[in-house]
C-alpha cells in the first residue's frame, strides 16, 4: 500500500511538486519555555504534527532546539516494499522541508527479510509530510516560516498561540493495566538460545526486545508525552501526530545526521542507573566506563557503523570522533561514540539512509543474521520503535532520531505500546539483561501508570 498525494487544502491550486516559496518571519517570546508549551498544545487541532526537542541538551551537532511541523501540503505514506525508493522521489521532487518517520520494518527493504511477528499498532512502516506550517526554535528566538500559499495565517495563528492559557481538569480515561508480551522466564530461555547462537558464531551481538502493551485503554497523547518528556529531559525527544497514531518518544540517541557533506552517527551501547548520592553517581559512571561487556558492546556497534558509513563515504574519510563517552541524563548514565564520515555533494541523501538502516545499536553484528535471529525469537513486530523520527531539509541534509524510550499509541484501537531491549553479548546474562530492560521501562511504565492526572489547556 502506498500513496502520495497532496492534501486538499486552501494551497490546492499548487502542483503538489512544485517549489514553493516560504514567508519566514522571526521573533523573540518573553519566554521561549511558555511558548514551546503554548506552540505544541496549538499544533494538536491538526491531524499531522511533528515536534522535535533537544530539551536544551548542550550538544555539538545541532542545527536548533526544538522545531514543529503542522498541516501537511503533501504526503508519502506506504509499506516496507520499495518505501525507500519511493521516499526518494518523493523527497527529490518536493525539494522543500519534510518530516517523518522511517519504520524498523522497513530492513524488509534493504534485505531480502520479512516481519511476521504480532502488530497491534498498526503503523504504516514509512510516514512522511511537506508543511504548510514550519517553526523553528534557536536560544531565545523563533522563526516562522509558512508556505506563501496560506502566509496570510501566520499573525492569527501567532496570536492564538500567545493567548493560550492552562488550568486543570481530570481524566476521562480508565486505569491502564500493562502485560508483558514475553513473561520473564520465556525472556530468559529466549536469551539463552541468543547466546546459543552466540557461541557457535552466527552473531557476535544482537538487540532484543520486548513488548509491554494495553488494550482497552486510553491516554492524553499530549500530556502522557509532556510527563515521558519531563522525567528524562532527553536531546532527542519527538511528539508524532498522525491523525489517531501517536509516537511520544524521549529518546536519547541519534541515529544520523548530515550537515553539508559531513555524516554523524552517534550510537548508544551501554547503560547505568544515576544516584542521588553525588559520590555514588561518579562512581556509577566510572564503573560504566570501565565495565568490559559495555564496553565491548559499545565496540562491536561502532564497528559496523563503521562499516556501514564507509559505503557512501570518500575514501579515508570515517573516523571515530568519541568512543565509549560518557553522556548524563536525568534518569541515566550512558556510553555513547561519535562516528562521522564525509561523502560526496552528488550522493543521495536517500542513499546514505539506505546504506545505514536499520542503526547497528537496534539490531547486532552482522547485521542481517542478526536480524534474522532477533525476527524469530521476538513476538512482536518492532514497527516505529527502533526507528527513526526526524527530517529532511530543502539543501538535502538530513537529522535523525532513534525510537526508543518511547510510547507508542493507536487510538481508534485504543491500544498502547511501550517496548524495551539490550544487546546481548557472549557476557550476557539473562537476569542482568532482563532488569536493564525493567530500567529502561521504568519512565514509560511510571508515566501510563499515573496517566489519570493530565493537564489540559484551553485558548482564551
Amino acid at each position: 500500500m502506498t500513496y502520495i498525494k497532496k492534501v486538499i487544502s486552501n494551497c490546492n491550486d499548487f502542483f503538489i511538486f512544485a517549489k514553493m516559496n516560504r514567508t519566514s518571519y522571526q521573533f523573540q517570546p518573553e519566554s521561549i519555555s511558555e511558548f514551546k508549551t503554548q506552540l505544541l498544545f496549538w499544533a494538536q487541532q491538526y491531524k499531522t504534527a511533528i515536534w522535535l526537542d533537544s530539551n536544551n541538551y548542550k550538544q555539538k551537532h545541532s542545527n536548533f532546539d526544538a522545531v514543529l511541523a503542522v498541516d501537511a501540503i503533501s504526503e508519502i505514506e506506504t509499506d516496507y516494499n520499495n518505501g525507500l525508493n519511493k521516499l526518494k522521489e518523493f523527497q527529490t521532487n518536493v525539494n522543500d522541508y519534510i518530516f517523518g518517520y522511517l519504520s524498523y520494518d522497513l530492513k524488509n527493504d534493504v534485505e531480502n527479510l520479512h516481519s511476521n511477528n504480532f502488530d497491534g499498532l498498526h503503523f504504516p512502516d514509512l510516514y512522511f509530510f511537506q508543511p504548510k506550517k514550519l517553526y523553528l526554535l534557536k536560544g531565545n528566538q523563533v522563526e516562522i516560516q509558512y508556505l506563501n500559499c496560506v502566509d496570510d495565517e501566520l499573525e492569527a495563528d501567532l496570536n492564538t498561540i500567545k493567548n493560550i492559557k492552562e488550568e486543570q481538569s481530570d481524566s476521562l480515561c480508565s486505569d491502564i493495566k500493562i502485560k508483558l508480551r514475553i513473561h520473564k522466564d520465556e525472556y530468559f530461555d529466549k536469551v539463552n538460545t541468543m547466546l546459543t547462537h552466540i557461541h557457535r558464531g552466527d552473531i557476535y551481538e544482537a538487540n532484543f526486545c520486548q513488548e509491554f502493551f494495553a488494550e482497552n485503554t486510553c491516554i492524553n497523547p499530549l500530556e502522557t508525552y509532556k510527563k515521558l518528556n519531563n522525567i528524562s529531559k532527553p536531546p532527542f525527544a519527538s511528539f508524532v501526530k498522525l491523525q489517531d497514531k501517536y509516537v511520544l518518544c524521549a529518546s536519547p540517541e541519534r541515529y544520523i545526521k548530515k550537515e553539508d557533506d559531513i555524516i554523524i552517527s552517534q550510537p548508544i551501547k551501554g547503560t547505568a542507573e544515576r544516584s542521588e548520592s553525588i559520590a555514588e553517581d561518579n562512581q556509577l559512571k566510572t564503573d560504566l566506563l570501565n565495565d568490559e561487556k559495555e564496553r565491548s558492546e559499545n565496540i562491536m556497534i561502532v564497528d559496523l557503523v563503521r562499516n556501514d558509513l564507509s559505503k557512501t563515504a570518500l575514501k579515508g574519510s570515517v573516523e571515530v570522533k568519541e568512543l565509549c563517552k560518557i553522556y548524563t541524563f536525568d534518569q541515566v548514565h550512558q556510553m555513547i561514540s561519535t562516528v562521522t564520515s564525509k561523502v560526496d555533494v552528488k550522493t543521495h541523501p536517500i542513499d546514505i539512509i539506505k546504506s545505514t538502516f536499520p542503526m547497528g545499536s537496534m539490531t547486532g553484528a552482522p547485521k542481517v543474521s542478526a536480524m534474522n535471529i532477533i525476527e524469530n525469537l521476538e513476538e512482536t513486530k518492532r514497527g516505529v520503535y527502533s526507528g527513526a523520527v526526524g527530517y529532511f531539509t530543502p539543501e538535502h541534509d538530513f537529522d535523525f532520531n532513534v525510537v526508543i524510550r518511547s510510547i507508542l499509541y493507536n487510538q481508534e484501537k485504543s491500544y498502547v505500546s511501550y517496548a524495551v531491549g539490550g544487546a546481548i553479548t557472549a557476557k550476557s546474562s539473562p537476569e542482568k539483561e532482563y532488569e536493564e530492560c525493567l530500567l529502561k521501562a521504568k519512565a514509560m511504565q511510571f508515566v501510563l501508570m499515573n496517566a489519570r492526572v493530565p493537564l489540559l489547556q484551553t485558548i482564551e
